[in-house]
């Protein structure tokens, strides 16, 4: 098989012999800092999504996809709305609520909460949250409209002190006027279910109730504060928000991407900052073949001059040590997405056999939402790094592979 002579003289510098010991030692440690560096850029970004991934299918699943109001803030003909928009492209379901902000009061405890008012029957359509109710504690059919039932998160419930079954007295912002003055909206409610999501907004800020008493303590008059829509796509969710704007003129549409917009622009960021300095990383690692070709050039200088003696071209030359450079990078950086795959794809089963192992937890229940480290591996991501290692050990191999070529043979002869 023909190999061009660059090639040939560049793989065989690869080969260690025994005077240069040293070199192909240096050499293993340029390969093996890629590898590792490598291994470390594609877990660390596989973990941080998958906590985003486990973070944003909690939200969502307590969240709207998409929301329909009216543009002051209300919807008064939610029916009629529902019925218009069940035939839409990538709607699921739509449920209406009413939300408010109240204080609840249990024994000698008040805390500020949301109280969403919901349709049980409507609510699973577009929402999990009958699923993160705790063993025992309930449904949410047990919202019963009339009977000023209530369902708590489960941090605000710890606050309050309360379980299924007590009484707790909801305040509302608007008031009553009475012979002895003004006075706030108050209604006893009972405790009938308790949820758990894992996020500390739901969970400590948040509490359910029948849409019917809801309007009866807000005094709503018969409208909703909002339609809340399910979509099947939740990535192309802004393209079908517009097109519900485009059917809908006289509603106001939004999508989570603009609810959460904050939140998903803070984990991005943290993203592209932590990738960033791991790619450091790289680069640091890649250099080292900065130092790895000048001592291999050091060494080869008679080769060097004899090879130019012969009428090999400096550019010739250099392509003999960009080949072994690129050698020691293509080495290092599919050992690193090797290892990396491979580590993150059984992250949760290696943290797992550590904690068994050495009787640790990394991730305490009691102290983090979620008990164990998600991994999500995105091939996109072991391209992008695996293209920025392969590249940057490419850039590292072009200066002391041009010194090479400017060596000149009559001045290393005259020595040798």
């Amino acid at each position: 098989m023909f190999k061009p002579l660059t090639v040939c003289i560049g793989l065989r510098y690869t080969q260690a012999k025994r005077r240069t010991q040293f070199i192909s030692f240096v050499t293993l440690a340029s390969v093996l800092g890629i590898a590792l560096s490598v291994t470390a850029l594609i877990t660390v970004v596989s973990v941080m999504n998958g906590f985003v991934k486990e973070i944003s299918g909690r939200m969502l699943s307590m969240t709207a996809h998409a929301t329909i109001t009216g543009h002051y803030g209300q919807l008064d003909d939610w029916q009629a709305l529902n019925q218009k928009i069940q035939n839409f492209p990538h709607v699921q379901g739509a449920a209406p609520f009413i939300n408010g902000q109240v204080m609840i009061n249990a024994d000698r405890r008040v805390s500020g909460t949301m109280i969403s008012g919901i349709l049980p029957e409507q609510e699973t359509k577009v929402s999990d949250v009958a699923s993160h109710m705790l063993e025992g504690q309930g449904r949410l059919t047990d919202l019963v409209s009339g009977q000023y039932n209530i369902v708590l998160g489960d941090e605000l419930a710890k606050y309050l002190g309360t379980f299924v079954g007590d009484k707790i007295t909801v305040i509302s912002p608007q008031v009553n006027s009475t012979p002895a003055g003004v006075v706030p909206r108050m209604r006893r409610f009972t405790v009938v279910g308790i949820f758990k999501v894992g996020l500390h907004d739901f969970d400590r800020n948040m509490a359910m109730i029948h849409i019917d008493d809801a309007a009866k303590l807000f005094r709503s008059d018969g409208s909703v504060s909002a339609l809340r829509v399910k979509l099947d796509d939740l990535l192309n969710a802004p393209d079908i928000t517009r097109s519900l704007t485009d059917a809908l003129p006289d509603y106001v549409v939004s999508d989570w991407t603009m609810v959460n917009e904050n939140f998903f622009q803070a984990i991005r960021m943290e993203k592209k900052v932590m990738s960033l300095i791991l790619l450091l990383m790289v680069a640091v690692a890649a250099f080292n073949i900065v130092s790895t070709l000048i001592m291999v050039v050091t060494d080869k200088r008679g080769d060097i001059a004899i090879l130019k003696t012969q009428g090999l071209t400096s550019g010739a030359i250099m392509g003999i040590f960009m080949v072994l450079g690129t050698v020691i990078g293509l080495v290092g950086t599919v050992l690193g997405v090797v290892f990396g795959v491979l580590l993150a794809t059984n992250i949760a089963a290696i943290i797992k056999a550590i904690e068994e192992q050495f009787h640790i937890k990394f991730l305490d229940a009691k102290m983090y939402y979620i008990s164990e480290v998600p991994s999500e591996l995105m091939w996109s991501d072991v391209y992008t790094t695996a293209g920025m290692a392969f590249l940057l050990a490419l850039l590292a191999t072009l200066y002391p592979a041009w010194q090479a070529s400017k060596i000149n043979p009559a001045e290393v002869l005259r020595y040798e």
